[in-house]
């Protein structure tokens, strides 16, 4: 398939109050609005329990940006927001991401991230967009031994609900692209950190208990091993992807920074000057994967692409963003943030 060159106009961006989409709409309209200053996005998202719309507050008024409250399985609403605001491009950031919950209950990861996924491409279909990308994670791989890097070529192994129903997603999308030679790309990235991170996930959970003096639980041994990536380089990433990848390709992202769990559970208690006292073992998850490594040669070579941001020097400003950021972290904690949305944009009702 040729080659995806062109500069998108209108997205439609599902699941844009997320920690990832919010930080891919705030880089688009902060940094990239004079290279691309005809962009407008439509952010679709359904605002779950991880959909903070207080996210996006600073960018809220902006005339380039709309927040529609919606489900991406709605398909006829899908259908009309495409049509209404023209859209030629879609970014599906949309997904229940959190593998504690998967273990849980999988059927709400099953409805978004696979049926989801497939009413999206049906509607993109039909509306001719120009490109189609898919956001997904190198959890589809599975998990590695002590050698070895992800690679594109890496078959698909998912180990558990969660990365099952990326995986299917991600099945799909190459189908269509096979099938209706639709002009799609997926990306695949390691553990993101950085602003905006919902408090479930490991490092701002750390860094709130760690704070309030309370135990830091790690999985098993804690040699689990993860590579990690600072947000706002995916994010780069995503838009290289969408500016100059091929269609029917997948794209790699990764930090090439491979840490245990236990071994960056110790940094942030460094970092914050707390004694590793506070770290507590915990039995391990279910199927927890030991190892993932990302190889991004691929995207290095065809996007220009590589990470950025050091990793200790992100890490510091991550654990200084939360802790200037308290009001944020307290309203998510306490669920005030979910009542935002009410009072900014339906007033009216």
């Amino acid at each position: 398939m040729d080659t995806v060159r062109y500069q998108p106009r209108n997205l439609l961006i599902t699941g844009g109050c997320g920690f990832i989409g919010s930080n891919f709409i705030r880089m688009l309209l902060q940094n990239f609005q004079d290279s691309l200053p005809e962009i407008r996005i439509c952010n679709l998202d359904k605002l779950t329990y991880a959909g903070n719309p207080e996210n996006l507050i600073e960018i809220e008024s902006n005339h380039r940006y709309q927040m529609i409250q919606g489900d991406i399985t709605d398909s006829t609403l899908v259908k009309h927001v495409l049509k209404d605001q023209q859209i030629d491009t879609v970014i599906n950031f949309a997904a229940e991401s959190h593998v504690d919950r998967s273990i849980l209950d999988s059927t709400p990861f099953v409805q978004t991230n696979i049926n989801g996924t497939q009413v999206l491409l049906d509607a993109a279909r039909r509306e001719n967009v120009k490109c189609f990308l898919q956001v997904s994670t190198d959890e589809v791989y599975g998990s590695l031994g002590d050698e070895g890097f992800f690679t594109e070529e890496t078959p698909l192994a998912p180990n558990s609900p969660y990365s099952a129903s990326k995986a299917a997603a991600d099945l799909l999308v190459r189908s269509y692209c096979h099938t209706f030679d639709f002009p799609a790309i997926i990306t695949r990235c390691s553990n993101n950190y950085g602003p905006y991170q919902f408090p479930e996930k490991l490092l701002p959970l750390f860094i709130a208990n760690a704070q309030r003096d309370q135990s830091l639980p790690v999985y098993g041994d804690g040699k689990n091993i993860r590579d990690w990536i600072h947000v706002s380089d995916h994010c780069r990433g995503i838009l290289a992807a969408l500016q100059m990848g091929r269609a029917g390709e997948v794209y790699n992202f990764g930090g090439c920074c491979e840490l245990q769990n236990i071994r960056l559970t110790e940094l942030l208690l460094e970092i914050l000057d707390k004694p590793k006292s506070l770290i507590t073992y915990v039995e391990d998850r279910p199927g927890h994967d030991r190892r993932y490594a990302i190889d991004c040669s691929k995207a290095e070579r065809e996007l220009g692409w590589e990470p950025e941001v050091d990793f200790e020097f992100g890490l510091r400003e991550t654990v200084a963003w939360y802790l200037s950021n308290q009001e944020w972290i307290d309203h998510v904690c306490s669920g005030e943030y979910r009542e935002y949305y009410n009072r900014q944009y339906r007033q009216d009702s």
